[in-house]
């Protein structure tokens, strides 16, 4: 198996002998964690307009609050 970040080879009996799985180093694993932080990596679903409306919906609309009515 190959670390996903540098593809250096790594040989084990178990997963357990590999502490950073899949990687192969604490720094290529921190490496990947900034990718992603970065928004290097992405999903490739595309929300839709229905769903990108409703989260806009959610955003702009204030609370409603029943204090006051009787």
């Amino acid at each position: 198996m190959s670390c996903p970040t540098c593809r250096k080879k790594q040989t084990f009996e178990r997963i357990a002998d590999l502490p950073y799985f899949p990687f192969c180093s604490k720094r290529c694993q921190l490496i990947d964690l900034g990718k992603w932080a970065n928004e290097e990596y992405r999903f490739s679903t595309h929300l839709g307009r229905d769903r990108e409306e409703e989260a806009s919906d959610e955003k702009s609309e204030p609370k409603s609050t029943d204090e006051g009515e009787d």
